[in-house]
């Protein structure tokens, strides 16, 4: 995928860049399977902000995904489409009983291509089989953690883990972040990984995309009152912060560890920070 660059006709539009809808194959989706995505703007049921930078954006409605397709899917794809819900593309197939899904687009996928799901499928993209059918070395997307219980690991644009070693029980998976974790072997993953890998290098351009995107302004604590966040105050900034980064009400933030050792850490062999181990 390319991306498409606009001429400097004015400020905002100089550096602006966006994705190239060229390999998307229509444009009206299945209205079966989409709905409208109801913003919270960041609230919870009380209506405080739990969330902040949230609200306003573009109506969207997004698609449903199938995660978990049965074992012994037969389908073709149909249409590659584009979903506001997510960075990949997304793709309509047709299954042997005339039923409409949508799947993540893998990279290389066309109209008219083929998808096998089952203990025999080949070793094809968009394939999807058990990590112990899967040879050593792959690059995967839709990973399960839990078999079962449907696609949870590499679901984003240009992501995919490489499946680095099995036992009878396990498989090592190699996460885009460097992480190395453990899945069962019953776990199912798709052959390939995810499309529309130039999303990551898209430049916004001007503020009224972010607010398109539903993303309000976000103003530095530093740049603050003292009055308004423990950051704020002082000489402009011309000796430091001077104290660990704080949130606004007190808490520690900017690289404070907040990932909860939960019973799933067993599993994970690597951490993503270089040299630590668990």
């Amino acid at each position: 995928m390319a991306i498409k660059a606009y001429r400097p006709t004015t400020p905002a539009r100089r550096g602006m860049t966006s994705q190239d809808t060229s390999n998307i194959t229509v444009s009206k989706p299945i209205r079966s399977l989409t709905k409208i995505k109801k913003s919270s703007t960041g609230r919870n049921n009380q209506g405080r902000i739990t969330t902040r930078h949230r609200g306003g954006g573009a109506r969207r409605y997004i698609r449903l995904i199938n995660f978990d397709l049965p074992i012994g899917t037969l389908a073709t794809v149909e249409h590659i489409e584009y979903d506001p819900g997510r960075s990949a593309r997304i793709a309509r197939v047709k299954d042997q009983d005339n039923r409409y899904h949508y799947i993540l687009a893998p990279k290389n996928l066309r109209q008219g291509s083929k998808i096998t799901v089952g203990e025999e499928a080949a070793i094809k993209t968009g394939n999807r089989l058990a990590l112990k059918n899967t040879p050593t070395g792959m690059v995967l997307h839709a990973v399960e953690l839990q078999p079962g219980r449907g696609a949870q690991l590499a679901r984003s644009a240009g992501t995919g883990v490489r499946l680095i070693a099995k036992d009878e029980s396990y498989g090592q998976l190699r996460l885009p972040s460097g992480e190395i974790r453990l899945a069962r072997v019953e776990a199912m993953a798709s052959i390939g990984s995810v499309g529309n890998e130039q999303h990551q290098n898209i430049q916004i351009g001007k503020a009224g995309r972010r607010r398109h995107m539903g993303i309000r302004p976000t103003v530095r604590g530093i740049a603050m009152n003292a009055a308004d966040h423990p950051m704020g105050g002082g000489d402009g900034g011309a000796h430091g912060l001077g104290r660990n980064p704080k949130s606004p009400w007190g808490r520690p933030t900017l690289g404070y560890k907040t990932r909860s050792r939960k019973a799933n850490s067993r599993l994970i062999i690597k951490t993503r920070h270089q040299g630590k181990r668990r």
